[in-house]
């Protein structure tokens, strides 16, 4: 029985190096690692992508898939609902580094199978609403800033990186307090709560200047 990571980086702000060590401080005891870059989860297939398609061949029952969380399966709804019931049907637990989901395919108890099943639908479709508020939020951004090179002022310049705004909102997801997550990332308290209340405009933010 092995237990096999799955990473997806989409940006050269995110590594595999972090989501690594997240899984490894969480517990996890990886064997494998499988990794695929620069790969919109949003729209490419779990199955088209390069290294997404060898899940399906090399996991097998009794297997564990670790991922970050359930959006670096896909941020597709129906894409990642079905990958994660392909999965639990041949036998595989899935569990996830944050908030420590745990899904298997055991329980043969029709109410808990509809438990299970809500929960993976919600997360899946919590992953595509962030990738499209994302997404919108950075179509908003590109456009201010085309707007900008016009002589049009683009604001402050963001006291952060979009590493480092990554890294907030990953430890606000794990529910760290706000001082904790400041002194992590190096970051003021004020910055934090910034991005904690306001994240669409902390994105565009940094898309207008091009971070």
């Amino acid at each position: 029985m092995a237990t096999i990571l799955y990473a997806r980086v989409s940006t050269s702000d995110q590594t595999l190096d972090h989501q690594r060590r997240q899984a490894e401080a969480a517990g996890f005891h990886i064997d494998t690692v499988i990794e695929d870059h620069g790969v919109s989860g949003l729209n490419v297939r779990l199955t088209d992508r390069p290294n997404g398609r060898r899940l399906y061949d090399l996991l097998r029952s009794g297997d564990t898939l670790v991922v970050r969380w359930v959006d670096r399966l896909g941020r597709n709804y129906q894409d990642v609902c079905d990958a994660i019931r392909h999965f639990l049907d041949r036998g595989v637990t899935i569990r996830t580094v944050i908030n420590g989901m745990t899904f298997d395919g055991s329980t043969s108890d029709p109410i808990q199978k509809a438990v299970r099943d809500a929960l993976i639908a919600f997360m899946a479709a919590t992953a595509q609403a962030q990738a499209e508020a994302s997404k919108e939020a950075q179509k908003a951004g590109i456009a201010y800033a085309r707007t900008a090179e016009d002589g049009r002022y683009r604001g402050r310049k963001p006291s952060y990186s979009r590493a480092e705004f990554r890294l907030v909102q990953d430890m606000l997801t794990q529910q760290a307090g706000t001082s904790a997550i400041a002194r992590a990332t190096g970051l003021t308290r004020q910055t934090v709560l910034r991005i904690r209340d306001a994240p669409q405009e902390a994105e565009r933010v940094l898309a207008s200047w091009g971070m």
